[in-house]
């Protein structure tokens, strides 16, 4: 059994500042650490589970946070940014089930730890097929692509109940339980190992009751930026249309095609941000 994880780190443990998770911040080299541990803690699971291989995907920010020199010898790390596929480089049809760790709500979820979608300040929302979305939708319709099931979600107790809309009946593990966007209830890493890891494991015994996360329809992602200089930039590209003045989409019938297209918009969109108005 082969298993895929997209490792964020917003949702890991005790994360409840931006300073905890941006490179060269106080917090950052504690944070990066108890981002391992549960990386680590979700690898232990997948092998007490079944596993025979783990491979992990660095997903947060620059995708270089994850401690290699701490990292369970038994799984290797995809590690650095352009990636083509973002938070989910390195899935494809040989795995058998995929594990989010250290995710979080989508923008302007209640009370969500961190809660954004994919970017910070620049992004207000992201629709797919006029719903709104965050990364756990987005990157699980990537696994669906290559039939893959998301079976195990672990962060804060909001996304939990994102993950468990978006997908059903997903192995959780709630590591602390949002007050406002970096405030929580946090529970010690010793605690939050435990749940992680047993969370995997089940995912795995479990893993004939989770179906791939499919779209098998025409697909149109929105992005509404915040400003409408971002909203400008995308539009150099053929295929993209403005919506409004801060609104750009994108519409193809395969999934990949158009989650390539929106992440190139985001990133073009993202230099068009202006540090003091957005």
């Amino acid at each position: 059994m082969k298993v895929f994880i997209s490792a964020d780190m917003e949702g890991a443990t005790g994360v409840t500042n931006m300073l905890d998770v941006v490179e060269g911040k106080p917090g950052y080299e504690r944070f990066r650490k108890m981002m391992t541990g549960d990386v680590n803690a979700a690898v232990a699971g997948a092998f007490e589970g079944g596993a025979k291989e783990v491979l992990v995907n660095d997903s947060h920010y620059t995708m270089r946070n994850v401690l290699l020199e701490e990292l369970d010898p038994r799984s290797s790390l995809f590690s650095g940014s352009n990636k083509p596929l973002c938070m989910m480089q390195g899935i494809d049809r040989t795995f058998d089930a995929v594990f989010f760790v250290g995710y979080h709500a989508m923008a302007g979820t209640r009370e969500a730890v961190g809660n954004h979608t994919l970017l910070g300040r620049e992004i207000i929302n992201v629709r797919l097929n006029g719903q709104l979305v965050g990364e756990t939708e987005l990157n699980a319709a990537i696994a669906g692509y290559y039939d893959v099931p998301v079976v195990m979600v672990a962060g804060d107790d909001k996304v939990a109940r994102e993950a468990g809309a978006v997908l059903g009946d997903v192995e959780t593990a709630v590591v602390k339980e949002g007050i406002d966007r970096w405030t929580a209830k946090c529970y010690p890493p010793q605690e939050t190992g435990r749940r992680i890891r047993e969370a995997a494991e089940n995912a795995l015994k479990r893993l004939k009751d989770f179906k791939p996360f499919q779209i098998d329809r025409q697909i149109k992602l929105e992005i509404e930026f915040m400003s409408t200089s971002e909203a400008s930039l995308p539009t150099l590209f053929p295929n993209v249309v403005r919506e409004d003045s801060r609104t750009v989409s994108v519409t193809d019938t395969d999934y990949i095609r158009v989650f390539k297209a929106f992440l190139g918009c985001l990133l073009l969109g993202w230099t068009g941000s202006d540090e003091m108005y957005g």
